[in-house]
C-alpha cells in the first residue's frame, strides 16, 4: 500500500473521551517515551490527562518523522504517536507562581507521573510528599532507570538511563541475536515501554485503594526491574541450571521446531513443539516422524535438533511464504515476518480497529498510529483526539481550576 494513503484504511478517533477511566484526572509531567507511553495507555482507556509542558515544550516535539507539506511542524510522530489524547498546558515549574498553579491542578486530579530523575521535583518543592499535603488521595507514579529511594534503595538510583541500559542490565541483549555473539538490543524501545506499561497497571491499582481507603500512594517502576520482570525465564533457568544464556538466533533453546524459518520469498515464524507436531509432519508430507523414536517427542527432538532442522528448513524453503500460510494456517502456530509496510494491509488489524488516522495540523494528509490493543465489550476505549499543540488547551485547563 501507498504510505500516503494507509489513513483510508485506518479508523477515525471516537468522537469523544471514553473508556472505564473517564472519572480519572491525569497530570503528566513526563517527557521523552516511558512517561508519555504511560500516560498515553491511561488516556486510551479514557482518563482526561493534562500534559504540563515547560515553555519550550516537550523536547520530542522537535524529533521527526514530519510528513510532507507539514510547514509548521508543531510536532513529529514520536510525539503524536505517545501524546495522543491528551490536553497541553504550559507552566514553567522554575517559576514560584507556575508551581502554584500546578499545585492547583493536583487538588483536582486522582494522579500524577513524572519520570525526571530521582529527587529533581522534591528540590522544587512539588515532590510527593509536598503534593499529597494538598491532596491525600492522590497516587503518584515515576518510571525511572533505576527506581526511586521511597520504595527501595538502588546503588544506582541517581544514574541516568536510556532503553538500550535497562535492556543490557536486564539479561534481555544476552539472550537475544545470532549464536556466538555478545548479544542485540530488541529493536522497539521496550526498556521504555514495558516499564511504562506497569506502572499504568500500578497506578491504576493505587486509585482502586485510594478510592477505597482515601489516601494514595506513591507508585514506581525501575526501567531495570521491569525487563528482568519480562525476562523472568532468565532469573529461573540460572537458579536451575546454573548456566548463563547465551543468544540463540531465531530458534528456541528448549522447543523444536520453534522460530523464523525462511520461505522461498520471505520469512514465517512457526512453532509446533507439543501437541501441534504430529499435525504439522502430515501436513508436510511426512506422517512417519510422528512415532520415529528420534522425533516423537520435543525431548527426542532436541536430541536430534540439526536433522529435524533440516527437514523443516528444506520444506520452508520450497514454499512460498503464502503458501506456507495456506497450508498450515490454523492448524499450527504459524505467521509470516511482516514488514511495517505490510501491517497496513492485513485484515486483522483493520478487523479490529488497531491503526487509527489523525489529522496533523499544518500537514496535508492525516497519519496512521497504533490504536489501544485493550479492548471492552461496554466502555469502547482508544485514542479519540489529536497530540495537543503546545498550550492548546491552557485558558480552557486554567478556567477548570
Amino acid at each position: 500500500m501507498d504510505h500516503t494513503l494507509g489513513h483510508q484504511h485506518a479508523v477515525q478517533p471516537l468522537p469523544h473521551r471514553s473508556g472505564p477511566l473517564t472519572d480519572v484526572r491525569v497530570i503528566d509531567l513526563t517527557a521523552a517515551l516511558s512517561g508519555p507511553f504511560c500516560t498515553m495507555l491511561l488516556a486510551d482507556l479514557g482518563a482526561d490527562v493534562i500534559k504540563v509542558e515547560p515553555p519550550k515544550g516537550d523536547f520530542t516535539r522537535s524529533g521527526g518523522p514530519f510528513t510532507s507539506g507539514d510547514t509548521t511542524r508543531n510536532y513529529g510522530g514520536y510525539f503524536a504517536s505517545v501524546n495522543r489524547s491528551k490536553r497541553s498546558i504550559v507552566l514553567d515549574l522554575q517559576q514560584e507562581a507556575d508551581r502554584a498553579t500546578l499545585v492547583d491542578l493536583v487538588r483536582t486530579a486522582d494522579v500524577i507521573v513524572e519520570n525526571f530523575r530521582v529527587g529533581v521535583l522534591d528540590k522544587l518543592g512539588i515532590g510527593y510528599e509536598a503534593l499529597a499535603a494538598v491532596n491525600p488521595r492522590i497516587v503518584y507514579g515515576a518510571v525511572r532507570g533505576f527506581g526511586d529511594p521511597r520504595t527501595g534503595e538502588s546503588p544506582y538510583a541517581s544514574w541516568p538511563a536510556f532503553d538500550v541500559i535497562a535492556q543490557a542490565m536486564s539479561g534481555l541483549v544476552a539472550s537475544t541475536g545470532e549464536p556466538g555473539t555478545f548479544g542485540t538490543r530488541v529493536g522497539p524501545s521496550i526498556g521504555d515501554t514495558y516499564p511504562a506499561t506497569l506502572l499504568a497497571l500500578g497506578i491504576t491499582a493505587a486509585v482502586h485503594e485510594a478510592r477505597r481507603t482515601g489516601l494514595g500512594q506513591f507508585v514506581d517502576v525501575a526501567m531495570y526491574d521491569a525487563l528482568v520482570a519480562m525476562n523472568e525465564e532468565t532469573v529461573y533457568r540460572y537458579s536451575y541450571w546454573g548456566r548463563p544464556d547465551v543468544p540463540n538466533g531465531n530458534m528456541h533453546p528448549i522447543h523444536i521446531p520453534f522460530g523464523i524459518f525462511h520461505t522461498a520469498d520471505g520469512a514465517c515464524a512457526m512453532a509446533a513443539p507439543t501437541n501441534h507436531w504430529p499435525i504439522l509432519c502430515e501436513l508436510i508430507g511426512r506422517p512417519d516422524l510422528i512415532d520415529d523414536e528420534r522425533t516423537s517427542t520435543n525431548r527426542s527432538r532436541n536430541g536430534n535438533r540439526a536433522m529435524v532442522m533440516e527437514i523443516i528448513e528444506s520444506w520452508m524453503a520450497a514454499h512460498t511464504t503464502a503458501e506456507v500460510i495456506e497450508i498450515l494456517g490454523g492448524k499450527v502456530p504459524v505467521g509470516p515476518v511482516n514488514t511495517n509496510a505490510m501491517l497496513f494491509d492485513d485484515p486483522h488489524l483493520i478487523a479490529r480497529e488497531m491503526l487509527v488516522a489523525l489529522e496533523t495540523p499544518g500537514a496535508e494528509r492525516p497519519t496512521v498510529f497504533a490504536n489501544s490493543p485493550i479492548k471492552f465489550s461496554r466502555t469502547k476505549s482508544g485514542v479519540h483526539r489529536r497530540a495537543p499543540l503546545l498550550g492548546e488547551h491552557d485558558a480552557e485547563v486554567r478556567a477548570e481550576i
